[in-house]
């Protein structure tokens, strides 16, 4: 007996399973106000070097009103090609100068040699009141700075895939999400009270840690609690979540111009998170797995009461349950040396990562790309987070059709034909341009949701959380590396886009390497990966048919490869 037929008699998607849903979208929502935070908390405003005497040009209008400080920002700051002042370099005046005074003396005195900033840099505060370039003076010299403060946050991402992934699948999904709540509202708070750069960079990374007990536990869990069917449908209804997310962090930003009074406020649902985790079950798939049978009995038979199904909780007995997938060994503990010990899980594990570092990879390539089209940054962000919407409910009606493995390779395929296409139109077309990068964002975020549900039904339960923590790993180093891939811009102008285009093009063509697992009941143990005991569910009269005649399930090529 297989536990998909436990949860069809208990109801494999009813009331039961929207509840899970309903709760673990919120982690789903937060996941990008965090992610996605360093566009707005770590924006550079437009500065000039501080000259002595106007250091408040910039926040005091001084420049407009002014007619004084303007000629001298004129004298003391050269003028770039398209006649704004220069960010980082200033010509020396004399300290002594008196602003009232006669302004003509300068032109003697001064010296024709630019040099870095000497006191400092003013900020126009119009568009940010505050952010970490501005306060910690991450500009110039330092941009490298405010860009690794990504990285570093991405960095925390990737140690703790690994260390939720692991803890998850020994101590059950249920505790490891309460854990990541409150350790995510401690950090976050420490990191919008931080006094320095190294202890924002700090507190950051930590953050980052403590979310990823959110990422794919959630996603595992409501897979876990799904019948075949409804798998996709719920794949896509989590996932939304995010874009939700996207949206609203638009709008908070847009708001909130302090980049302390924002990481407060999007770290506040935490808490919110905390008070909704007690009404979270565990998988009783994990349970059963684990031969926690007397745990799993208990959730089961929550399961049918709030399904309607009151007749039946009489017959999940212990004994009755005992027989479904009976553990290979419920002592032995799993850890990610299991994912490499066997020929089809470590094919799975190899091709699975790499398609994951280009999801990530390319998907926050885009993200984090919204000041380079011309338009209002809240407005690109809100845009991106708009068209994830359509693309998701597509991936959703044609999923099941077009099949797990072609849609993850082809999203992936088409982005990078998008973002390399992109890279040649010129600048001039701005409209055009922003019009390709919003439909790339649309397939990126396809690739990124097709990842999670195929991943999920790519490992065995005893491993998946470990398989979806290896894959959030490498997944993390391409988040880490994007930010970063930015910076070569200033060596060649289409350096990032050749980058990030041939690793979409290329890791997309990998997963063809991959078994489909469309209408494929989840994998057990890792004996049903390498011996392929895959049950297809019949979806045609033909399949229902041919299953009569030959009185055995019908399975995939892939599968008895």
């Amino acid at each position: 007996m297989r536990f998909e037929e436990i949860l069809d008699e208990v109801g494999g998607f009813n009331k039961f399973q929207f509840l899970v849903l309903f709760i673990l979208w919120l982690p789903r929502v937060l996941l990008p106000l965090h992610f996605l935070l360093h566009n707005f908390i770590s924006g550079v405003p437009p500065h000039h070097c501080a000259l002595p005497y106007i250091v408040d040009s910039y926040a005091g209008g001084a420049e407009k009103d002014n007619p004084a400080v303007s000629r001298i920002l004129a004298l003391g700051i050269p003028l770039n090609t398209d006649g704004s002042y220069s960010s980082c370099k200033m010509y020396p005046l004399p300290m002594n100068f008196d602003l009232d005074g006669d302004l003509s003396q300068l032109y003697g005195n001064r010296s024709n040699v630019s040099v870095p900033c000497q006191h400092g840099w003013v900020y126009d505060r119009s568009q940010f009141t505050s952010t970490t370039a501005s306060e910690f003076d991450l500009v110039c010299a330092n941009k490298n700075l405010n860009q690794a403060l990504a990285t570093f946050f991405f960095l925390g991402v990737t140690i703790g895939a690994v260390i939720f992934g692991q803890l998850a699948d020994k101590f059950g999904r249920r505790p490891i999400i309460q854990v990541s709540f409150v350790a995510s509202t401690i950090f976050g708070t420490l990191s919008a009270f931080s006094t320095s750069y190294v202890m924002f960079a700090i507190t950051r990374t930590l953050c980052g840690v403590s979310l990823t007990g959110m990422i794919f536990t959630t996603t595992a869990l409501c897979i876990e609690w799904t019948d075949v069917k409804h798998r996709t449908f719920t794949g896509t209804i989590i996932s939304l979540g995010w874009s939700v997310g996207n949206m609203l962090l638009a709008l908070l930003a847009y708001l909130i111009r302090d980049w302390r009074h924002l990481i407060l406020v999007v770290t506040s649902p935490c808490i919110l998170g905390i008070i909704a985790w007690w009404w979270i079950p565990e998988s009783a798939r994990w349970l059963l797995a684990n031969g926690k049978v007397v745990e799993a009995q208990k959730y089961l038979i929550k399961c049918a009461k709030m399904n309607g199904k009151y007749c039946y909780p009489e017959k999940l007995d212990t004994a009755t349950l005992k027989k479904v997938n009976i553990p290979e060994d419920t002592n032995k503990t799993h850890s990610y040396l299991d994912l490499v010990k066997t020929p089809n899980l470590r094919k799975i594990v190899i091709c699975s990562g790499i398609f994951w570092f280009a999801v990530a990879f390319t998907y926050y390539g885009i993200s984090f790309n919204i000041t380079g089209f011309g338009l209002n940054i809240y407005l690109t962000q809100f845009v991106y987070g708009v068209i994830e919407i359509p693309a998701k409910v597509g991936t959703y009606l044609v999923l099941d059709r077009i099949g797990r493995r072609n849609g993850q390779a082809w999203s992936l395929i088409i982005t990078g034909s998008l973002i390399g296409v992109n890279s040649v139109i010129p600048t001039n077309f701005s409209a055009v341009r922003t019009g390709i990068a919003i439909v790339g964002k649309g397939f990126s975020e396809v690739s990124f949701t097709i990842a999670y549900l195929y991943t999920s039904e790519l490992y065995p339960t005893v491993l998946r959380q470990c398989g979806l923590g290896y894959s959030s790993f490498i997944a993390r180093l391409g988040s880490s590396l994007a930010p970063m891939v930015m910076l070569l811009q200033d060596m060649w102008q289409f350096a990032p886009s050749v980058v990030f285009a041939s690793n979409a093009v290329l890791s997309g063509c990998v997963v063809f390497l991959l078994p489909e697992t469309t209408n494929v009941d989840l994998p057990e143990h890792v004996r049903d990966v390498e011996d392929g005991r895959h049950t297809l569910v019949s979806t045609s009269p033909t399949e229902v048919e041919l299953n009569a005649m030959n009185e055995e399930p019908v399975v995939s090529e892939e599968e008895t490869s």
